[in-house]
C-alpha cells in the first residue's frame, strides 16, 4: 500500500500567517497560526515587515512541526497564497528593502492619476489609454492609487533611493517564493494587478512593452513570469535543513488570496459564486471569457487555475469592520489589557445580533472605513452608522455591523450577476466571518439567495494553495476539486425578512449616492 504524501501550504493573510499540513488528496491535518501587525501611516499608508512575515511563518510551521501530526519525510510540496495587491522591493540578494507597502496603501494614488490622464475622458482615465489597458489587460490602475503599480511609482517619486537600489519589486506571494526558494519570479495571476501584461492569450501571458513604458518603470524591475500553478523550484537547503524537511521538497507558484480562496470553497465551475468574509470581502465566481466592467471595477482575470479566467473584485471592509467595533468601540485596546478583553468576543457578537430584530431598528451601517473598491471606486468614502436614535442599542450596533457588510456583498452581487449574465443561484461562503451562523443567516436573507457554509472557512485561501498543489501534482483534476469540500451547513432566505431587507438595502446606497461628495471633500489629502 502506497504512503502517504503531504503538502505543506502557507497562508500570509493581512491579520499574520497561517501555516498548515494537507494530503494529496486535499484532507486537512492541521494548521498554526501566528499574528503580525500593520503600520497606518498618514495619507493613506498601510505598510507591513516582510521580516515580520518570515519569522511568523517559522515560528507557526515550527510550532506544526512540533506537533509530530505525519513524518516531515512525507511533506513533498509546499504551496503558498498571501494577501494580493502588495509591493516588496528586494535587492540582488532577496533581502526586502524596508517595509511591504500593502494592499490598504492609498499613496501612489496621485501618480497614478499622471499616468492615466488624458483627454477626452471615461470614468477618470484618458479614453484611449483606458481602451488599451482593457483589451490587453482586462483591467487598468485603480484611481485609488492601492495596485502595486501606484506602490512602486509612489516609491519612485518620494523614495528615489529605495526604487534605485531595487532589483526586483515583487507581489507579496512572489516574496515568499523567493524566501523559499532563491528564486526571482512572479505567476501569470500574481502580476496582473500590475496591468503591464497581455492577458489575451490564457495561456501564455506576457509583459506588454507599451503597458510598461506608459508607467515609466524599467522593464527590468519587474520579475520574469511563470505559468500558474507551475513549480517554482526547489526548497532552499538551509530551510529545509532548519525544519527538518527533505532535500527535494518542491515549491509551487504562489497564488494571491482571491484565487486561492476561489478554489477552496469549493465553488470550482464557471458561474459558481463564493462570497469571502475575512478582513476584506469579494464576490466571485469563474467564467469562461475575458470581459471588463471599468465603471464597477471588476474583470475576468487570469485565475489559479491554468487556462480559466476568474470573475475578480475586492470590498475594502468586511470582517475587519467587526474587528474594529470590538476592538474601538466594545472592548477598546487602550482602555483594556488584551487579557481583559473576552477571549471570546466574536460569540459574544453572535448572541448580541441574535437578540435584536432583522433590520436593527433601522439602524444602517456603511462599511467604507478604509474606502471601497467595488462596486464603486472610491477610497474616499468612510463609513459610519446612520439613522442612530436614543432607542438605539448595542445589540443593534452589532446586528447593523452584521448587516451593513450584507448590503455591500449584495450590491457587488447585482454587477456580478449583470456582467455573467445570469442569476446565482446560490453562494458558497468563506473566511472568518463565515464562521458566525448568524452572518450566514443575515447574508441568505439580504441576498435573497441560498448561503453553503463551508466547513471549516477560515481554512479556504490555505486549502486551495493545498488543493492547487494537489492538482500541479496530479494527485487531483482540477475539475474534481469541488468534490473535496464539505459544505457544513446551508441557510434559505426568510422571506419575513425580504421587506425590511429591501427598504434598507435601497436606503444604503442612496447614503452613498447622497454623501459621496461630502466624503470627497473632508477626506481629500
Amino acid at each position: 500500500m502506497a504512503k502517504d504524501k503531504y503538502i505543506l501550504a502557507i497562508d500570509l493573510g493581512t491579520s499574520g500567517p497561517k501555516v498548515a499540513l494537507f494530503s494529496t488528496q486535499g484532507e486537512w491535518v492541521g494548521s498554526e497560526f501566528e499574528e503580525t501587525p500593520v503600520t497606518l501611516l498618514p495619507n493613506g499608508g498601510a505598510e507591513q515587515s516582510p521580516g515580520e512575515w518570515w519569522r511568523a511563518i517559522e515560528t507557526a510551521g515550527k510550532r506544526l512541526f512540533a506537533r509530530n501530526l505525519i513524518p516531515n519525510d512525507d511533506i513533498i510540496a509546499i504551496a503558498n497564497t498571501t494577501q494580493w495587491s502588495g509591493t516588496v522591493a528586494v535587492d540582488k540578494d532577496g533581502s526586502a528593502i524596508g517595509n511591504a507597502i500593502i494592499w490598504m496603501d492609498s499613496r501612489g494614488a496621485p501618480y497614478i492619476h499622471k499616468i492615466t490622464d488624458g483627454f477626452p475622458k471615461v470614468e477618470g482615465y484618458a479614453l484611449t489609454k483606458a481602451i488599451k489597458w482593457v483589451q490587453l489587460t482586462g483591467g487598468i490602475p485603480s484611481n485609488t492609487g492601492k495596485d502595486p503599480i501606484a506602490h512602486i511609482l509612489y516609491l519612485k517619486n518620494i523614495h528615489p533611493e529605495i526604487y534605485q537600489r531595487a532589483y526586483k519589486f515583487l507581489e507579496p506571494t512572489d516574496y515568499i517564493g523567493l524566501r523559499l526558494t532563491g528564486e526571482f519570479a512572479a505567476s501569470f495571476n500574481s502580476i496582473t494587478a500590475h496591468w503591464v501584461t497581455d492577458n489575451r492569450a490564457i495561456q501564455n501571458i506576457k509583459y506588454h512593452d507599451g503597458l510598461i513604458k506608459i508607467t515609466g518603470i524599467e522593464r527590468e524591475k519587474f520579475p520574469d513570469l511563470k505559468p500558474t500553478n507551475s513549480i517554482l523550484g526547489t526548497l532552499r537547503p538551509e530551510i529545509a535543513r532548519a525544519w527538518g524537511l527533505r532535500d527535494d521538497v518542491k515549491v509551487f507558484m504562489g497564488s494571491p488570496d482571491i484565487h486561492s480562496a476561489a478554489i477552496g470553497s469549493g465553488a470550482v465551475r464557471d458561474y459558481e459564486a463564493h462570497v469571502y468574509v475575512g478582513t476584506s470581502g469579494w464576490l466571485v465566481c469563474h467564467v469562461p471569457f475575458k470581459k471588463t466592467d471599468l465603471a464597477h471595477n471588476m474583470a475576468s482575470l487570469p485565475s489559479a487555475i491554468p487556462g480559466r479566467y476568474l470573475l475578480t473584485n475586492e470590498q475594502e471592509s468586511a470582517g475587519g469592520c467587526l474587528q474594529y467595533l470590538r476592538n474601538n468601540i466594545l472592548f477598546p485596546q487602550d482602555e483594556l489589557s488584551a487579557g481583559e478583553r473576552p477571549t471570546t468576543a466574536y460569540q459574544l457578537l453572535d448572541q448580541m445580533a441574535a437578540r435584536t430584530s432583522a433590520g436593527s431598528g433601522k439602524l444602517i451601517f456603511t462599511p467604507w472605513l478604509y474606502g471601497e473598491r467595488a462596486p464603486i471606486d472610491d477610497h474616499l468614502a468612510r463609513g459610519g452608522f446612520n439613522n442612530m436614535s436614543l432607542n438605539t442599542t448595542r445589540a443593534d450596533m452589532v446586528r447593523a455591523v452584521f448587516e451593513g457588510v450584507a448590503y455591500n456583498a449584495r450590491w457587488l452581487l447585482g454587477y456580478v450577476e449583470k456582467f455573467t449574465g445570469r442569476k446565482a443561484e446560490s453562494l458558497h461562503i468563506v473566511g472568518g466571518g463565515a464562521k458566525s451562523n448568524i452572518w450566514c443567516q443575515i447574508h441568505a436573507d439580504v441576498l435573497n439567495r441560498p448561503i453553503k457554509q463551508v466547513a471549516n472557512p477560515i481554512e479556504v485561501n490555505v486549502s486551495g494553495a493545498a488543493l492547487l498543489a494537489c492538482a500541479g501534482l496530479g494527485y487531483l483534476k482540477y475539475d474534481e476539486i469541488g468534490t473535496r469540500v464539505k459544505i457544513q451547513n446551508t441557510y434559505m432566505p426568510n422571506p419575513d425578512n425580504r421587506k425590511i431587507y429591501d427598504e434598507l438595502f435601497r436606503e444604503f446606497v442612496a447614503i452613498y449616492e447622497s454623501n459621496k461628495k461630502i466624503y470627497a471633500r473632508l477626506n481629500k489629502h
